[in-house]
């Protein structure tokens, strides 16, 4: 593959002639710019660099007159100095072949004598063969700098690719390989698998950078672990720890005690379960960044006001925004500092007395602490499981598997109901008082059928019942036959964004009713046409279920509904939301960097990161651009985003030295 700079230059040069002279046929033209002057003081590192790696950069020269040598060098006097001086100490004769650019054209010669470097760049490749030579020779990094004319660092970073495998540098300067791969690759510790994976690479396979990668992160721990905030570089290092720079100082520095950070950690975080455990609270630190928690507890966080009064509604919001408050303002702080503990710890107190307001009914008896990403730890709030009220059954009906309850009631209440008709049982037996309710129930189906205001009112009292006031749901207890579950899973979050918002919403309206006093019938046949269909909606919306546990059962005609209740509504979900840690913890590393690529946000640093860092990292990206996959939109024509099983080879990179010294 021919470099870039390469073309650019045959686009200006396309006449160039490049020959070979003896050092005796060459010297310096007159019209050079520095004609005359004498060698400067590092002309000898120059010298010394030349003898160790030949002369990378040929000299501009245009061909002598009357009496002056063959070959008058224009451009690359210093260099000819340096020659001059291999000479004279014997290090090479006369005769050494010295390659030029000859410059025929008499305009031509006189750019070359104002502008200096104007021959082809030396590609990154020879350079870094190149000082691996030197290196041998015994050059030290700040002499090859000061006669290359690069920067001591830069030299230093380009000293450590001179350790690649040969292969390696023919596929970089081929084009095979950009010199982001190429770091990469040189940061493999086994040189026959560097080898194998530059062979692929001259094939034509492409580069494996997702395998790469992944081998260079397996059980290496680094500074962007969660555990490390809490802990700090000084507490670390006083303890012993090691911490292992980059080669390239484009990755994570490596903490290589990962027993000592994990035990820091713990220290730390007990510190602060202390004040805790003083206020009878049974407190647990784990390094996890999932805990699991005895089958006889149950996690708090999941009721999001549902089945709280309006004076407990007020209290729970205000312990949660006091909660978010403390968060925040640990943002930017150095956790690590021991004068952040009291602002950690009333993070930690706050989000308990939240958790513990979300459910005045349960007491908060044991609080987990994990790593946290932004407040160096998370609370996991927990109390003893409630056991689930039964449903009323028919005698012969079986008792169906218990679904763990999205919302929670904080009481058993009676619910208000109008006056009811007597009805007339002296003398009637069981047969025909089945007849005569029969009779009836068809007369109000027909009667309801002819007013839809009324069927209206009875359909949201219904769900209102069932999925708000959790009253009615055994058979008999309510005049509709309508059965409805509240979304959720398990032991699984809700969003808050998401359906966290429309439970809220529901919570506000059962503070209502019960502030009414009246039944779920009265209460909604005297709200605004409004507000009904509001809380229809909202009643509706929460009994959807389009949930899949597996691959293999799809849904087809949920999904088919699904897609036309989207196209209806105009469904968009990053108008609330945006995917989160939680959500995409469950994706690989490719899915992640397939969902930077499909945002547009790529970065080849996102390759670098250990599977956490990249999760926070995509959260990030994604709220920044408002986005979210498509497969979220339930569109029929959602494009899938699963990235494929290899990385594909990216386009290399061409990149260029630095000119030569003059």
């Amino acid at each position: 593959m021919t470099d870039v700079h390469d073309t650019q230059t045959q686009a200006v040069a396309p006449v160039r002639v490049r020959k070979t002279y003896p050092l005796r046929d060459l010297d310096v033209a007159p019209e050079n710019m520095r004609f005359g002057e004498p060698a400067d003081e590092d002309i000898p590192q120059l010298a010394a660099t030349i003898r160790a790696a030949g002369l990378l950069q040929p000299l501009t020269v245009r061909p002598g007159r009357r009496r002056e040598k063959p070959a008058m060098a224009l451009d690359g006097r210093r260099r000819l100095l340096a020659l001059g001086l291999l000479l004279a100490e014997g290090a090479v004769g006369d005769d050494y072949p010295v390659d030029v650019f000859e410059e025929t054209d008499p305009a031509r010669q006189a750019a070359a004598v104002l502008l200096t470097n104007t021959a082809v760049p030396v590609h990154i490749a020879d350079v870094i063969a190149s000082i691996g030579k030197m290196l041998k020779a015994k050059l030290t990094p700040p002499v090859i700098a000061t006669a290359l004319g690069y920067g001591e660092i830069e030299i230093r970073r380009l000293a450590a690719l001179s350790g690649l495998h040969a292969k390696a540098l023919q596929a970089l300067k081929l084009g095979k390989l950009n010199l982001r791969q190429a770091k990469l690759l040189a940061r493999l510790p086994d040189r026959k698998e560097q080898a194998e994976i530059a062979e692929a690479a001259l094939q034509g396979y492409g580069f494996p950078e997702h395998r790469v990668t992944e081998a260079l992160d397996e059980g290496r721990l680094t500074v962007r672990d969660r555990r490390f905030a809490l802990v700090g570089s000084a507490r670390y290092l006083a303890g012993g720890g090691r911490i292992e720079p980059d080669l390239f100082g484009e990755r994570p520095d490596v903490l290589l005690d990962a027993d000592l950070l994990e035990s820091l950690w713990t220290e730390r975080a007990a510190a602060l379960a202390g004040p805790l455990e003083a206020q009878g609270l049974a407190v647990h630190v784990t390094a996890g960044a999932s805990p699991d928690w005895p089958e006889d507890l149950d996690p708090f966080g999941y009721a999001h006001g549902v089945g709280l009064d309006a004076g407990q509604l007020e209290a729970w919001r205000a312990t949660r925004q006091a909660a978010q408050v403390a968060g925040e303002s640990l943002a930017g702080r150095d956790l690590a500092d021991l004068a952040a503990d009291e602002a950690i710890l009333t993070y930690v107190r706050a989000r308990v007395a939240s958790d513990q307001a979300s459910e005045p009914d349960r007491s908060v008896t044991t609080v987990v602490l994990t790593p946290g990403p932004s407040v160096g730890v998370e609370v996991h709030c927990f109390a003893p499981a409630l056991s689930e009220p039964e449903d009323e059954l028919d005698d012969g009906e079986a008792a169906a598997a218990p679904i763990e309850p999205i919302v929670r009631e904080t009481s058993v209440e009676a619910v208000p109901v109008a006056a009811a008709a007597v009805p007339e049982v002296d003398g009637v037996n069981h047969a025909q008082h089945e007849v005569r309710t029969d009779a009836a129930t068809r007369a109000l189906i027909r009667a309801l059928a002819d007013d839809p205001a009324t069927a209206l009112v009875a359909l949201i009292a219904r769900l209102f019942d069932v999925l708000v006031l959790h009253a009615g749901s055994g058979r008999g207890g309510g005049a509709s036959t309508i059965v409805a579950e509240a979304y959720g899973r398990p032991r699984a979050r809700v969003i808050e964004a998401l359906d966290g918002e429309v439970r809220q919403r529901l919570a506000d309206r059962r503070s209502a009713w019960q502030a009414s006093g009246r039944s779920a019938i009265g209460w909604i046949a005297e709200l605004a046409h409004g507000d009904k269909m509001a809380l229809l909606a909202e009643l509706t919306a929460l009994s959807l279920d389009l949930r899949e546990e597996r691959t293999s059962s799809v849904r087809r005609s949920a999904r088919a509904e699904a897609a036309e209740l989207a196209a209806l509504c105009g469904a968009d979900v990053t108008l609330h939301w945006t995917p989160d840690e939680v959500f995409l913890r469950a994706h690989s590393k490719a899915h992640l960097l397939a969902m930077l690529k499909a945002m547009d946000a790529e970065d080849d640093r996102a390759r670098t990161l250990k599977k956490e860092e990249l999760v926070g990292f995509v959260a990030e990206q994604a709220a920044e651009r408002g986005w979210a996959p498509a497969y979220l939109s339930w569109s029929a024509a959602a494009p899938k985003t699963d990235p494929p099983g290899e990385a594909e080879p990216s386009d290399p990179e061409t990149t260029v030295a630095a000119p030569l010294a003059a």
